[in-house]
């Protein structure tokens, strides 16, 4: 179907950006002089000087966010067309102009006097910074002398390359061939397909994808192990350069998240361990298998219990499942709903998937591809939790706090899947749709939460054996893998060998230290929606808190706006107990 055919109901509304492409022009010429920083070096050693820096960054990257947004959305609702393409690349050179000829201020902030930096705290002009100025305060001794930082920027290009030479073969030199599928069709076995393919019903053909998929990895085992340990070098390097005692800390201070959280997360998930074996035992007896194998492992569990409604009465049946974050919330995803934040259907040219994006001072907007399937409504949930996200962070903090970081940017989207969970769940009489939706939460908690947990104990393992000087191959990353593998997964299932490879195809890898926040995401959604459920209002007042506070303080704190502190056990907790209660309720349906 092409995009003209759909009514303009299901599509978003581009022009509340810019009314046409000639408007997105004339804002792109207004906008090239407003990346000229040069003016500035030397003049931040004032408060004066500083919020005159402030200001015309926050005129240059408002401006830029809107001229990337446009032509980002406007490319994604139609790939073939080649002018958008451009113009999101035009856009994105500027944004790095930008970027470059800024990059001077905190070098140069940084060699400031500890005691200026300080005093800018109490300036009421610097107030919306006060957040920027305390990290940077705290993070000066990390921060090198303006011609180490020039040598260290400078190699910046270099750094990025292990990253860009997995994603080459990754993404192009390896090739998967094809596979015989279920009724003796051959099928281009990608990146895509496998995941198709591993979770259909043939078991035949998951052995196939799995093996076949698995003997690209192992063919070049020893130049991705290579790629890997000099990623992992690179970041021990950067790591003693700035005079942090190890990689985890250097990569969790830049997120200003106390490594406690990393430990918490690891211990409460080892604690939890058994009761993940149940889980894999369980599958193993539904699925009626004498050996289950680690192809196994995303089969379904229960027939589909698939909820088919047209996309208007999907939205009717989230604004019930989310009835429970109050009137105020769902007044604003009617708004959305209704007013052009949603390009709903799927397109010829079309990006696939889903998101949200947005940007300071316009709504946000999300993506759909909306086919009449359980998963499509959970994802209405989840991208309008992003979107409710931004709303609230951006109506309620200035342009310089408004931005979430990362470590929390999956908390609201899930909350929102959990609550329709439950409410499908309280409203649901039929036994197969109950068995389908406990087995959609379990899946989401191993995947996401123990999982990445694995996923991060494994780069853990790595640094840490790069920082004692050992050497990383393929042999002894391999065989690190396997045991947690094993430790993780249990008894009830056969360890295959080629899954000691599957770190060799992860590419959040080359991002160390970005997997557990995956994690610690579905922990505090987890906590956050049985609180809601437990004790209304006030729940979700500290809950919309949250919501509204951007990007004000470390993420860490933000939270405990919500109630959820991860520097203690009892998130962990709550999360892990939902997973038990959960299995127990699949158990029991399943006797």
């Amino acid at each position: 179907m092409e995009r003209k055919d759909i009514a303009a109901k299901y599509k978003w509304k581009t022009e509340d950006i810019y009314l046409s492409d000639e408007a997105w022009e004339q804002a792109y010429a207004a906008a090239e002089p407003l990346c000229d920083f040069k003016r500035f070096e030397g003049t931040l050693s004032s408060a004066a000087g500083l919020r005159a820096f402030f200001d015309a960054q926050e005129r240059a990257g408002a401006a830029l966010e809107r001229l990337y947004l446009y032509a980002h959305m406007k490319h994604d609702e139609d790939a073939r067309i080649g002018k958008y393409t451009a113009m999101q690349s035009r856009a994105m050179a500027l944004f790095v102009r930008f970027s470059s000829e800024s990059a001077f201020a905190e070098p140069e902030l940084s060699a400031l006097d500890e005691a200026l930096l300080e005093s800018y705290l109490h300036e009421e002009s610097l107030k919306d910074y006060d957040y920027f100025l305390r990290k940077l305060i705290r993070d000066k001794a990390h921060v090198l002398s303006a011609a180490e930082e020039k040598l260290l920027a400078a190699g910046g290009e270099i750094y990025s390359q292990f990253q860009n030479i997995f994603s080459m073969i990754d993404n192009a030199d390896l090739t998967f061939g094809k596979v015989r599928g279920e009724n003796g069709e051959e099928i281009a076995l990608t990146h895509g397909t496998y995941g198709v393919l591993l979770h259909g019903k043939d078991r035949d053909v998951r052995k196939r994808a799995f093996e076949q998929y698995y003997a690209g990895y192992v063919g070049l085992k020893n130049t991705i192990a290579a790629v890997y340990y000099g990623n992992v070098k690179k970041d021990v390097y950067l790591t003693q350069a700035r005079g942090y005692a190890s990689c985890l800390q250097r990569a969790l201070q830049n997120e200003d998240v106390a490594e406690c959280v990393y430990s918490n997360l690891l211990s409460a998930v080892h604690g939890s361990l058994p009761v993940m074996h149940r889980y894999i035992a369980l599958r193993k007896r539904l699925l009626g298998l004498d050996e289950q194998h680690m192809y196994d492992i995303y089969a379904p569990l229960v027939a589909d219990a698939e909820l088919k409604m047209p996309y208007e009465e999907a939205c009717e049946l989230v604004l019930r499942g989310l009835a429970p974050l109050g009137d105020e919330y769902c007044a604003l995803l009617r708004k959305g709903f209704a007013e052009g934040w949603v390009d709903v259907c799927e397109t010829a040219g079309k990006r696939s998937g889903a998101y949200s994006t947005g940007i300071f001072g316009l709504h946000p907007y999300v993506l759909l591809n909306y086919q009449q399937t359980t998963h499509d409504i959970f994802t209405i949930a989840h991208e309008m939790g992003h979107a409710l996200h931004t709303y609230y962070s951006n109506a309620n903090q200035p342009y310089p706090k408004a931005d979430y970081r990362i470590f929390v940017a999956e908390v609201a989207s899930t909350v929102n899947e959990v609550l329709l969970l439950r409410h499908l769940l309280a409203s649901s009489q039929d036994a197969g749709m109950k068995k389908y939706l406990y087995n959609y939460f379990l899946d989401m908690v191993r995947t996401t939460l123990h999982r990445q947990t694995m996923f991060a104990e494994f780069e853990s393992v790595a640094h840490e054996m790069a920082e004692r000087g050992e050497p990383l191959t393929d042999e002894n990353l391999s065989e690190a893998y396997l045991a947690l593998n094993k430790k993780y997964y249990g008894d009830a299932i056969v360890h295959d060998e080629q899954i000691a490879h599957e770190w060799s195809r992860i590419p959040h890898f080359y991002t160390a230290f970005y997997v557990y926040k995956y994690a610690t995401g579905i922990v505090s959604a987890i906590s956050i929606a049985e609180r809601i459920l437990r004790e209304g209002e006030s729940a979700v007042r500290d809950y919309k808190a949250f919501l509204s506070s951007g990007g004000s303080d470390g993420p860490v704190e933000l939270l405990k706006l919500a109630g959820v502190d991860l520097t203690k056990p009892d998130a962990f907790r709550s999360a892990l107990q939902a997973f038990e209660e959960a299995l127990a309720q699949l158990e029991k349906l399943t006797a």
